[in-house]
């Protein structure tokens, strides 16, 4: 029986949905023959309370001071300040990662979020062991220089954009593999059966269906469904607030013109996603990568400055999404997509399938599980995309 853990952070979503994409894949082809265990070390009350703390705040951070945020991502973008901060985290979190490694004894080390990899390495030196590392980078474009840690045995990344920044950053190109970010195996289905998916639910299987996914950093949100609400266009509207409960108890106030279906936080989103024609929400690496998985095109309304001014980017150059920078750009947005009988619409939904990786959770978990059974084996003739495989769009 083999041991994958794999190591996460809840600041925003993100990181643990991709975990839990991965987890999912492993699940459903080795389910006899390996136990996945995901572990957040930041929940752990020995970790300092100011990392905590931060996961608590994180998205209010992002909403209240985005430039703040912006300036310390960018000062903190370099080999320099990387080590610096390397080094400071792995005084504080040694002991509790090598306790970690010790109580589940892993026979290999997934991570999704990029601080963990120097402070295992350091740990493995420490304890005279060698456990596999790979890492899971989970921004499209932009991704900060941590995740680049040159003694991981794989970094595993979305594009060919990231693969050239890790290659730059001093990784060894045979560490390196362009796999998309994991995505729930189910939306590898794609729109097949959106009828009877859209029945099972309750939804009006003739409607144009806008997915509006938000949390409690998603601004505008509520105003842009709001002018779509009064628009007198033919729409349904799914509405998820991502667990913001403020939030979800405004939509429950709305008198709704629109059909509408409220949800708070649904465990089941990639179920949503494939009834839905389109994904209105932020511009987050992992709902990115769901939506474009799905063929879903996007109107992006709220983008964290500089971590995910790349994933708007990678929508909007890849034609498979449009940024709306308030509600009045929202409505305009959809009233061209669905003018000339959504010629504009299809095009978006053409690129959208283009650019979408579906597949990159069971890629990811056929390389976890390789490396787990036979670590020295490993090389780049395995059947993952390699470099080479363009999907910048």
């Amino acid at each position: 029986m083999k041991r994958i853990l794999i190591l996460i952070a809840d600041y925003g979503y993100g990181h643990r949905s991709a975990a839990n994409a991965i987890a999912e894949a492993l699940n459903e082809t080795h389910s006899q023959d390996c136990v996945v265990e995901i572990v957040n070390p930041l929940n752990d009350e020995r970790a300092p309370a100011f990392l905590r703390d931060e996961q608590v705040n994180y998205d209010n951070l992002i909403r209240e001071m985005p430039d703040l945020y912006k300036l310390g991502y960018q000062v903190s973008d370099s080999s320099m300040a990387s080590s610096l901060i390397e080094g400071t985290l792995t005084l504080f979190l040694f002991n509790l990662l090598r306790d970690i490694v010790r109580q589940h004894q892993p026979d290999v080390i997934v991570c999704t979020y990029p601080l963990y990899p120097a402070i295992l390495s350091t740990i493995f030196s420490a304890e005279n062991q060698i456990i596999p590392l790979i890492t899971v980078v989970t921004d499209l474009i932009t991704v900060h220089n941590l995740w680049f840690f040159p003694r991981t045995d794989f970094c595993l990344v979305p594009t060919q954009v990231v693969y050239d920044l890790a290659i730059e950053a001093g990784l060894a190109p045979e560490k390196v593999r362009i796999t998309g970010i994991p995505v729930h195996p189910e939306l590898a289905k794609g729109k097949q059966n959106r009828a009877s998916i859209r029945s099972d639910l309750g939804w009006n299987s003739e409607l144009f269906t806008i997915l509006a996914v938000g949390s409690k950093r998603v601004e505008n949100l509520y105003e842009s469904l709001d002018i779509l609400n009064h628009s007198g266009l033919p729409l349904q509207l799914v509405v998820v607030a991502g667990g913001d409960d403020d939030l979800y108890g405004r939509f429950q106030q709305v008198e709704w013109h629109r059909q509408a279906h409220l949800y708070n936080f649904v465990p089941n989103l990639a179920t949503l996603m494939r009834a839905a024609d389109c994904v209105l929400g932020k511009a987050g690496g992992l709902i990115v990568s769901e939506s474009l998985a799905c063929e879903l095109p996007l109107i992006l309304i709220n983008i964290i400055p500089g971590q995910e001014t790349g994933n708007a980017e990678y929508v909007t150059e890849g034609q498979a999404g449009d940024l709306a920078g308030d509600p009045l750009e929202v409505l305009k947005t959809v009233c061209h997509w669905l003018d000339n009988e959504g010629d504009l619409y299809k095009i978006r939904s053409q690129n959208a399938r283009r650019l979408g990786q579906p597949q990159a959770a069971e890629n990811i978990a056929r390389l976890a599980w390789a490396t787990a059974i036979a670590p020295v084996n490993i090389s780049s003739d395995d059947p993952l995309p390699q470099p080479g495989f363009d999907s910048t769009p």
